[in-house]
């Protein structure tokens, strides 16, 4: 499926009917030729968006796949780069890309880093986590991140009902709550749990300071709001040492 060096449509039912972590790392050879990878737009949207704001020293990419928000840390960051993931098969296709980069595999949940970075981001991974870890995941990215490094994470804006996306979005959605129901071991992937107004609450009651700025170079809608906008969580630069 997607294109020829993508995965067949039985190679993506074996992964929906597996547990995250081994969907991935079955995935993982093919992962780049699907639309589940960032797109490149997204990625030099956040980039070019982060650069005033910088330059930084080191950078993590939390939930990193194979490795494509290296290109953005790359760009930015004048300390080493380092992704974190779970699953050892994307961290193997992350590490062939960047050599140069420290992968590290790791539940994100309980992230082993400790005042170690000056920026971290996360791409199109959200919807992995149910909203009631991502007070884990939040805690764990501020307790990485030195006093004053910001946290940066792409949301889309909210579809209108009136959208055909909107509910494609919601009969995905409503399908993998149903597979969860019947079979074991879940699949947690969710597009309609991650809004940015609840996203910016777990974040704000983490300790961070939340803004957001529009990434207008991805487009806006007909009522002129953006299609997308950057998340940006600071630590406050007193903040006490861990």
């Amino acid at each position: 499926m997607f294109s020829p060096q993508g995965p067949s449509l039985r190679e993506l039912a074996t992964q929906a009917l597996s547990s995250v972590e081994r969907g991935y790392d079955l995935l993982a050879p093919k992962f780049d030729h699907t639309p589940f990878r960032t797109p490149d737009g997204i990625l030099d949207a956040t980039a070019d968006a982060l650069r005033p704001l910088g330059p930084f020293g080191p950078g993590l990419d939390v939930c990193c796949g194979t490795g494509a928000g290296a290109r953005v840390l790359e760009s930015l960051c004048q300390g080493r780069i380092t992704g974190v993931d779970f699953s050892a098969g994307m961290l193997a296709r992350a590490r062939g890309a960047h050599p140069d980069a420290a992968w590290v595999r790791a539940d994100v949940r309980a992230l082993p880093f400790t005042e170690a970075f000056d920026l971290a981001v996360s791409f199109g991974a959200l919807g992995h986590f149910l909203p009631a870890e991502r007070p884990a995941l939040f805690a764990g990215v501020y307790r990485a991140l030195r006093p004053g490094g910001l946290f940066a994470l792409p949301i889309s804006s909210p579809q209108p009902v009136t959208s055909g996306l909107y509910w494609a979005l919601l009969g995905f959605d409503l399908a993998m709550r149903a597979r969860n129901a019947v079979w074991r071991p879940p699949f947690v992937m969710y597009y309609r749990t991650c809004g940015l107004r609840a996203v910016g609450d777990d974040l704000t009651a983490s300790g961070f300071t939340v803004t957001m700025v529009p990434l207008t170079a991805l487009g806006r809608r007909a009522d002129g709001s953006p299609r997308c906008g950057l998340v940006l969580a600071r630590k406050a630069p007193d903040a006490p040492m861990s």
